[in-house]
């Protein structure tokens, strides 16, 4: 999927705005944060949230182009929770960007329950 969005991106983005691509790709922890085991989890996401996210960043200086995936259902240990990738001019327009976009997903989009 990654790979695909970066083809993409790189045929579609203004050659004079496209000096980076940053990607994410977010996999289930046998180890919580806590320290705890974890066997599985349940995640589930608020589209209508991370659309509006994705909007709103997207009009920042400098970026070109965002693209979210994520897992949603019952996820064992191994699977994708999510993949972004945040392209644009500078790292110091895509880096903030990227940074609190997954921020925002992790604390406010995504809700998961570990099992």
């Amino acid at each position: 999927m990654i790979d695909q969005w970066i083809k993409e991106i790189k045929r579609n983005a203004p050659a004079d705005m496209l000096g980076m691509i940053l990607s994410h790709n977010g996999i289930v922890r046998a180890t919580a944060k806590n320290g705890g085991k974890v066997a599985s989890m349940n995640l589930s996401y608020d589209k209508k949230k991370l659309a509006a996210a994705i909007k709103e960043f997207k009009k920042r200086e400098g970026i070109v182009d965002i693209r979210v995936w994520i897992n949603e259902g019952h996820l064992k240990i191994g699977d994708d929770i999510m993949n972004v990738c945040v392209a644009g001019r500078f790292r110091k327009d895509v880096l903030p960007v990227f940074q609190e976009l997954i921020t925002m997903i992790k604390t406010e989009i995504v809700s998961e329950e570990e099992l």
